[in-house]
């Protein structure tokens, strides 16, 4: 029986088909030292938000992380491979304790390679994550925003927040409930007290909602020391919470307000600048004349929105009479700790309420 005959395996087009072409799972790109690129539990280092330019807000990190890194702890000092631990020249009748050996050396000379500031993918959108090597990034963030605060020259352009990162850990309650423990203990466990906020933010993460992360924070905290108090106004710490797809990000800053919550763009500012236009009772922006005078930026609706002032001070206390009553009057009852996080005012920046 004669066998088929093979038919032409080009199309009648003229064109060749080309053949598929199959190309392996991308794997978790790592740096030429041999360290993660990607943020995960374990990790030190600065979070940083930027707007819209990652590529130019890792620049303006390094540049800025390296010159005040330099003033607080000195140049970076790198090692040639010449210079890298070598193993044992002789031979060890144990293997296992030459393996061990070994096993050391080539983590040493790794550790030896990696650089003090390495830019990371943080798994969200204008964030970057800067892991840290030797240092505190905490007392070289406050060291930076402290810096800037008194001279008020701006250094940076698309960065505009900056906060260290003490610790991370998984972005579940039981774990974060585990880790918080002990981490918060520098701060917070007897005989160490202050006052406290939580600020708390998720990106790419919804399996956790902030009402029962900030409570189970706080009541870490309270059960430390009985005297640690929340203030939303001008707290001694802020427990910054950034939570990253399963990661977790903690820290424990000062100065949180007064730094304008780490802000770089708004820290150098002067408190002329920062205040916001008085507006009037319509919604509408007022202006200052150079004689003091209040000016509308509507003239069309002045006449409509004119106020006349009372004829006397009679008139003035009949229309607008005080509620107040003496301070002695009343007694002031302090809430448990769990009101005062739940009843707390709420705030822009997801601070604890």
């Amino acid at each position: 029986m004669a066998a088929p005959a093979q038919q032409s395996s080009q199309p009648v087009g003229g064109k060749r088909k080309g053949k598929a072409q199959f190309f392996p799972a991308k794997r978790a790109r790592r740096c030429d030292a041999g360290g993660p690129r990607q943020l995960e539990p374990g990790l030190q280092g600065i979070l940083i938000t930027c707007n819209m330019n990652e590529r130019k807000c890792v620049e303006e990190a390094y540049s800025l992380l390296n010159e005040y890194g330099d003033d607080m702890y000195g140049p970076e000092k790198f090692i040639d491979k010449d210079q890298q631990p070598s193993g044992s020249e002789g031979e060890d009748d144990d293997v296992e304790a030459a393996l061990k050996k070994e096993v050391g050396d080539i983590k040493a000379s790794t550790e030896m390679r990696l650089r003090r500031f390495q830019s990371m993918e943080s798994g969200a959108n204008n964030v970057v994550f800067i892991r840290t090597l030797g240092i505190e990034p905490e007392k070289l963030v406050h060291h930076i925003l402290q810096d800037m605060y008194k001279t008020k020259k701006k250094k940076t352009r698309v960065i505009l927040r900056m906060l260290p990162i003490s610790g991370t850990c998984k972005a579940f309650l039981e774990d974060m409930k585990k880790y918080a423990e002990t981490f918060l203990e520098p701060w917070f466990k007897a005989p160490n007290k202050g006052t406290f906020q939580i600020v708390y933010k998720s990106r790419n993460n919804s399996h956790m909602t902030r009402e029962e992360v900030i409570k189970e924070l706080a009541g870490i905290v309270g059960s430390l020391n009985s005297e640690n108090k929340v203030d939303l106004t001008n707290p001694e710490y802020t427990v910054v919470v950034e939570i990253i797809k399963a990661v977790c990000c903690l820290s424990v800053v000062k100065d949180y307000v007064l730094f304008r919550k780490y802000n770089l763009q708004e820290v150098v500012k002067s408190a002329k600048d920062s205040q916001p236009h008085p507006k009037l009772g319509n919604g509408k922006e007022a202006k200052l004349e150079p004689d003091g005078k209040l000016n509308q930026s509507d003239p069309a609706e002045g006449k409509n929105n004119q106020q006349v002032a009372p004829e006397s001070s009679e008139e003035l206390g009949q229309r607008n009479p005080r509620s107040e009553t003496p301070a002695g009057s009343e007694e002031e009852v302090k809430p448990e700790l769990e009101s005062q996080v739940s009843e707390g005012p709420t705030s822009n920046e997801n601070e604890i309420s």
